[in-house]
């Protein structure tokens, strides 16, 4: 687990071996989420990065008759 430091202007320095491990890049987005007490970033992808994502999921779902 990495250790960072908040600074008086509110910001924190994502740890090197962490930005390496994502392939993070200088002036990349990052989305902030909050869970509870806890902080999360996750990079933004481009829509185009998430194609394929999907492949192969069953859509195959039972449906009420007045559904169909």
């Amino acid at each position: 687990m990495e250790t960072v430091t908040l600074s008086p202007k509110f910001q924190v320095v994502i740890p090197k071996r962490v930005r390496e491990n994502l392939g993070l890049k200088p002036g990349q987005k990052l989305d902030v989420v909050q869970i509870g007490s806890r902080i999360e970033l996750v990079a933004q992808q481009p829509a185009r990065a998430l194609r394929g994502l999907l492949r192969g999921i069953d859509t195959t779902v039972s449906r009420e008759p007045d559904r169909v």
